[in-house]
């Protein structure tokens, strides 16, 4: 199962693509400066599988921006920057825990629809049970320092690698 969080920014990488126009402008993003746009965060619901309950994530404070920049090769580049705080509740206990996410990204998606994900500072990590496994980091974290992601075309994780640490486990923090 792909990860929601890259179907969420798969998702909204596409729908800005399609709107890089500007319509998403808002007086914010142009104080940021030129082609800066609003990078807005829908809630979402993880099934039980990430962490034995359902977890719900929801942007407390979302003041993110977002760059798209287009290379000769076909690529697109997205640079994403600006704060990120966001409440993680169990869905069966009800306890939640809030959590800056604020750390600046770069994700570039290549022609082929591979995606690589360059991610430093505080910064949320969904990753499946399977890939968690594989790369030794917990399903759903709040990590420092660098964390470097590389996606296939269908959102697998081939690889990943933090230059950091863990500072939170969510999935225990809920338990």
């Amino acid at each position: 199962m792909i990860a929601m969080r890259r179907l969420g920014v798969i998702a909204a990488l596409g729908v800005l693509l399609g709107i890089s126009g500007g319509v998403m402008m808002a007086s914010p993003a142009l104080a940021r400066g030129p082609q800066w746009q609003v990078f807005p965060t829908a809630p979402f619901t993880l099934p039980a599988t990430y962490c034995g309950f359902d977890v719900r994530a929801a942007a407390v404070s979302d003041k993110e921006f977002v760059k798209i920049l287009q290379t000769s090769d076909g690529s697109t580049t997205f640079l994403v920057t600006g704060e990120l705080t966001a409440s993680w509740t169990n869905l069966e206990t009800g306890k939640t825990v809030t959590e800056n996410g604020s750390g600046p990204a770069k994700i570039t998606v290549n022609p082929d629809g591979s995606v690589i994900e360059l991610r430093k500072g505080p910064n949320f990590a969904i990753l499946t049970p399977a890939e968690a496994a594989r790369f030794g980091l917990p399903t759903l974290s709040v990590t420092a320092g660098a964390l470097t992601e590389s996606l296939a075309p269908d959102g697998t994780v081939t690889s990943a690698s933090l230059q950091g640490h863990v500072l939170v486990d969510i999935c225990a923090a809920l338990g």
